[in-house]
């Protein structure tokens, strides 16, 4: 279902630094030649003329209210792709708060559009099948940058593809399935409009996107609780270099 590529541009305002260019080749971006032009496409054409226009036209017309409607329904009918992601990466409460979620929104909050499971204080965990292959021990693989979807990894890309069979979504006709879609990617566009700033005052805006978007994946992967790298001991070329 490609929630996790849909809302990239949110990770933008998990970092208010500037990028500085790399000087190494990144190995987690071999395709790099390829994914820049694509970066290019996505930003500067289905942006630019599609994307942001439309979630600006969103914002305008939409009463807050509405919006929120939109937001609890597609995080409700999402659930079952947390619940059994949870379960696979073995972690029980996460899974059974998912499942009371859903059960609670879908009847109490008719069908999802309102949440009123977080009123319970049931708060909305979210997993997927490319944070379960990293929970594993499967590596990203190499970098991608999606035509119209955005940056994702080679993990990321086979989980979405798998969580896209999970029910409720696959019982959904294709007219449905786009249209869930589409709402996901204006409501999480119009998020960004207010933080365009991070990212246009950027050195590198595609490098800037990349680094955030693995960043906000290791975030995912260990719960909020990513691991702290050691610095070395001694301040060599190399790791001055990388500041």
């Amino acid at each position: 279902m490609f929630r996790a590529s849909i809302v990239f541009v949110c990770f933008l305002i998990l970092s208010g630094c500037a990028q500085v260019p790399e000087s190494k080749v990144d190995e987690r971006d071999p395709l790099q030649s390829i994914n820049r032009p694509l970066y290019d496409f996505n930003f500067d054409v289905l942006d630019a003329y599609i994307l942001r226009p439309t979630a600006v036209g969103y914002l305008a017309i939409t009463p807050a209210p509405v919006r929120s409607s939109v937001v609890n329904f597609t995080n409700n009918i999402s659930a079952p792709v947390d619940i059994i992601n949870a379960g696979l990466q073995g972690k029980a409460g996460n899974a059974s708060v998912s499942l009371a979620r859903f059960l609670v929104n879908s009847t109490v909050g008719v069908f999802g559009l309102f949440d009123v499971a977080s009123s319970l204080g049931l708060q909305i965990v979210d997993e997927d099948f490319g944070q379960t292959l990293g929970v594993w021990g499967i590596g990203d693989g190499a970098y991608l940058m999606v035509p119209g979807i955005g940056p994702s990894t080679a993990r990321n890309l086979t989980g979405d593809v798998v969580d896209n069979f999970v029910l409720p979504e696959i019982a959904l006709t294709t007219p449905q399935s786009v249209l869930v879609f589409a709402l996901k990617a204006v409501e999480a566009r119009a998020n960004l409009i207010a933080q365009e700033g991070l990212l246009n005052d950027s050195l590198d805006p595609y490098l800037f996107v990349k680094d955030i978007y693995f960043q906000r994946q290791l975030f995912e992967l260990y719960d909020g609780n990513p691991p702290i790298k050691e610095e070395p001991d001694d301040f060599d070329e190399d790791f001055l270099e990388s500041l």
